[in-house]
């Protein structure tokens, strides 16, 4: 008598778009060393931080990016319908996560940008180049969500008016650059030079780094913090990436001045999350391998 071998039931286009944005999320906060981040050495500049709640954050957004890929399926095209749900629904996903959490933020960033992204890939044809996907996702980020709430301005919103620096809007309403221009870019010319993937993703956070005006670190250290950041990020990169013996040498000193200023760049270590995504997303579409 033949065994019976249980076949298990083909994932949707949504669970596996959930599963991608949930694994960029745990991948980011587990890559070591992140300098002033969360990461397996412990919890940076973040006293109210661990990896274990950065776990615990990241898979309680599964339903919402979940649902936020089957809004995008069901709506079928980029309108400001789908930008209120999609708005509706990453509210109910920050609120199940400040609850996982205990009200600390852990991931409020990475849910407007993964949450954008996951309904644009739902979207996207077959064989569709994930820079495309990134446009659609800039699409629907620059319609206006008519059912947000008015609340008090947030951290990033008082540093963007203070320094006139982008933001995480700004960011996604221009196709998320720092991840296509800069961290997709090297994390793949690091892999063709042989690097290990964990160096080569953190040559991805280097590059964001250097270039990113993270909001995050000018709330916290001003602009003194900024040019730290972005000066010891392009320092690692010159020397020879983190791969290299004077490249780790670099990134220690650029994680020592940033714990010194009490700065995390928090909102590179998003846009890091999005280079992941990006990356793995390719393959699933079907787009050739390496293009933008």
């Amino acid at each position: 008598m033949n065994a019976q071998i249980a076949v298990l039931p083909r994932l949707s286009l949504a669970e596996q778009l959930a599963d991608l944005a949930v694994e960029a999320l745990i991948d980011e906060a587990e890559l070591s060393p992140k300098p002033a981040l969360v990461d397996r050495r412990g919890s940076g500049a973040h006293l109210d931080l661990s990896l274990e709640l950065m776990h615990a954050s990241a898979w309680s957004l599964w339903p919402a990016f979940h649902d936020m890929a089957a809004a995008g399926q069901a709506a079928g095209q980029v309108d400001v319908a789908l930008r209120e749900t999609l708005g509706r629904l990453g509210r109910e996903g920050e609120a199940q996560m400040l609850a996982v959490t205990g009200g600390v933020n852990t991931h409020r960033g990475a849910i407007w940008a993964l949450g954008l992204l996951v309904s644009a890939a739902a979207l996207a044809p077959p064989r569709a180049r994930v820079s495309l996907v990134a446009l659609q996702a800039a699409r629907l980020a620059r319609l206006e969500d008519r059912q947000a709430p008015t609340q008090p301005p947030s951290n990033g919103e008082r540093v963007r008016r203070r320094y006139g620096v982008r933001g995480a809007r700004a960011e996604a309403q221009a196709g998320f650059p720092g991840a296509l221009a800069h961290g997709l870019p090297q994390l793949r010319r690091s892999r063709a030079a042989g690097v290990e993937e964990n160096h080569a993703q953190l040559d991805a956070l280097l590059a964001i780094m250097a270039q990113l005006e993270d909001t995050c670190v000018l709330h916290r250290a001003g602009l003194e913090g900024l040019r730290c950041m972005q000066d010891g990020a392009r320092a690692v990169l010159v020397a020879g990436g983190s791969a290299s013996l004077a490249g780790r040498r670099s990134l220690r000193e650029l994680e020592l001045g940033l714990l010194e200023l009490n700065a995390s760049p928090g909102g590179a270590a998003d846009l890091l999350a999005v280079t992941l995504f990006l990356d793995r997303l390719e393959p699933m579409l079907g787009a050739p391998i390496g293009s933008l």
